[in-house]
């Protein structure tokens, strides 16, 4: 369960500062526009790059600058296919007295930093928050059961492992239970909410009790406050 808080809370600070990092090089590319100056340029070769089981073609652009200068970079942006072909002509923006801050006019050569960066950040927030969010939900919903619900008592079947979750190499255990409506003679499978913990020999007797929504069933909460607390 340690591991469980530590990786919430550790998704959602990677993923805010990733968030954080994407508007700030969003701001900087808006205020690299807003001050460069555009000029025509021209590919004049495309450098191969191989990293682990990717690769991709850099193009290499030349451009003259305000000042008549002949000026030549490489694009810190590639992609395979690559995104030019020699001799292609490209429109480029360069700083003002500084040509080395030369970007091509491109969406990914100005926004591709911003946009994975973003795209990343967003995935582990929304990691994150879910791992904060959705235990409290359900916590909330049993809540909400036990003062509202019905009451009954469920069979219980055994015990199981939740391997649909893993964290550090281990699953979590649910407790299984079984309970057949009087009324409509259907029965309804009930499983409590994750522990991480086996709680075999910490179940007294052989049923349990369930709270339902007596409208709707497939809503319920599995009380387990009778097992023993984790120390922390």
């Amino acid at each position: 369960m340690r591991v469980y808080d530590f990786l919430k809370y550790l998704f959602s600070a990677v993923g805010g500062a990733l968030l954080v990092g994407a508007f700030l090089w969003y701001q900087s590319t808006v205020t690299f526009l807003d001050e460069a100056l555009e000029v025509p340029g021209v590919v004049t070769d495309l450098v191969y790059s191989r990293s682990g089981d990717s690769s991709s073609y850099y193009p290499v652009v030349q451009f003259e600058d305000a000042g008549g200068q002949l000026i030549e970079f490489q694009s810190s942006s590639g992609s395979n296919p690559a995104p030019y072909s020699r001799g292609e002509e490209v429109s480029v923006f360069y700083l003002p007295g500084e040509p080395e801050s030369a970007r091509i006019n491109g969406f990914f050569s100005l926004w591709g930093g911003a946009l994975i960066m973003g795209v990343l950040g967003g995935a582990f927030f929304l990691v994150g928050t879910l791992m904060v969010i959705v235990p409290l939900i359900r916590k909330g919903r049993g809540a909400k059961l036990r003062e509202s619900g019905q009451l009954v008592t469920a069979r219980i079947q055994g015990v199981e492992q939740n391997t649909s979750l893993v964290m550090n190499g281990q699953s979590p255990f649910r407790i299984v239970t079984q309970w057949q409506d009087p009324a409509t003679a259907k029965l309804h499978v009930f499983r409590s909410d994750n522990l991480w913990f086996d709680p075999t020999d910490h179940i007294p007797g052989e049923s349990i009790s369930v709270y339902i929504r007596p409208d709707n069933p497939k809503r319920y909460w599995v009380d387990t406050s009778f097992l023993p607390k984790v120390a922390s």
